[in-house]
């Protein structure tokens, strides 16, 4: 039995406090939960810690009271006296500088509120989490992971926007892609599956969420995804739009009278999914308004789906071939019938789904039957995982 090792890994979203605590000495959770609505009158803290779940409303103005509510909560059932090692925080977008994860300085914490030029709606709140944890764990080591370093070194033609260069290296703009730490810890998850070293297999891993992004991962290195500059890009996603003509967005504004921050939150915030079927951004409810006649819900649902097969069919190119194509995140490992319909016009690749196991099995597995060409698979993500680990190493 391993020596215990207290990871805390925090993520700040500009209303959220999501927490996970890490045993690391035996790599499991012993608590975990989110603190929500923070600065917005009544807040909520769900938590689960020892198998318990509660969930209490209180006033919680900022995160700071949020931590301390989550570190009360801590400290009297799984802490006592246990002192945590270290903490690790999820960061979005590292910007041009960060390939990899890094020890947190004061330079640092500049450089996440630097590039909020690139993530507005996340690097601020993820710089603020970071302030807010640091003032409460002075003395312990604090850990940025970024979502964009598992993409960091795609190839120059993956990544490279067609607008005039010298613009493109003033500003760093250039696709960085996102869900890194997921897309990593499922290719590494698939190579164990298939019983294969990952440096032998050409995956495309399908996290199909809320927010969706694909990824062609070559011997283990990403070398192109379909989120861009920020997640705007790629799939349509819950309320996200994905990949759309840049004159969309110029004629609205002009036609709808939208300024700068009107069309940015209406791209973000009130387009996707929710914006086509009219009915919301969880695809659960989709699923269940389309089966029942309603066709923006299934215009929603096909689009996702056909999104989704638009990529893998990319990368097969750019991947000279596949070996395996996971699904994972909220959508990509709970709905049968996005996998089962994005696996239908795969067949020229060769892919084989086995049913039964596509529609009945739970947690990791192959959905593909023994003579399929590639191999198909369904992995939960643990990005809280990966985070922690990171912060280990």
């Amino acid at each position: 039995m391993g020596e215990t090792v207290l990871v805390l890994v925090l993520n700040a979203g500009s209303s959220s406090l999501k927490f996970n605590l890490f045993d690391m000495g035996k790599e499991v959770s012993v608590a975990e939960g989110n603190a929500e609505r923070i600065g917005l009158g009544e807040a909520n803290l769900a938590y689960t810690i020892e198998g318990e779940k509660r969930k209490e409303a209180m006033p919680l103005p900022t995160h700071r009271e949020a931590l301390e509510a989550i570190l009360e909560r801590l400290r009297s059932t799984v802490l006592h006296d246990t002192p945590i090692h270290a903490v690790g925080h999820r960061v979005v977008h590292g910007g041009p500088k960060y390939g990899d994860s890094v020890l947190i300085t004061e330079e640092v914490i500049r450089d996440v509120e630097h590039f909020a030029m690139y993530a507005p709606l996340h690097n601020p709140a993820n710089a603020m989490g970071i302030r807010t944890a640091m003032a409460a764990f002075p003395d312990v080591p604090h850990v940025a992971v970024f979502d964009t370093a598992f993409h960091h070194n795609i190839p120059d033609h993956a990544r490279t926007y067609g607008i005039p260069y010298e613009l493109s290296q003033k500003y760093g703009i250039r696709r960085y892609g996102f869900h890194g730490t997921s897309h990593a810890y499922v290719a590494a998850r698939t190579a164990i599956l298939l019983c294969r070293p990952l440096r032998s297999l050409r995956v495309v891993t399908c996290h199909i969420g809320n927010g969706t992004s694909i990824c062609a991962v070559d011997h283990g290195k990403s070398v192109d995804t379909s989120m861009g500059m920020t997640p705007l890009q790629g799939v349509i996603m819950g309320t996200r739009c994905g990949t759309i003509d840049p004159s969309v967005v110029e004629m609205l504004m002009e036609y709808e009278h939208l300024d700068y921050n009107a069309i940015t939150d209406l791209l973000n915030k009130k387009s996707g999914l929710l914006g086509i079927s009219g009915v919301s951004s969880d695809f659960r409810e989709i699923e269940l308004a389309a089966d029942a006649g309603n066709d923006r819900a299934r215009l929603a649902r096909d689009l996702l789906t056909y999104n989704v097969r638009q990529y893998i069919g990319a990368y097969a190119t750019v991947l000279n071939g596949v070996d395996a194509i996971t699904f994972t995140a909220g959508i990509g490992t709970h709905s049968t019938y996005v996998r089962s319909k994005v696996c239908s016009k795969l067949s020229f690749l060769g892919v084989e789904l086995d049913h039964e196991a596509n529609e009945q099995g739970t947690g990791e597995r192959i959905i593909t039957t023994p003579g399929s060409r590639v191999v198909v698979t369904v992995v939960p993500t643990n990005e809280e995982l990966m985070i922690a680990r990171e912060t280990i190493r």
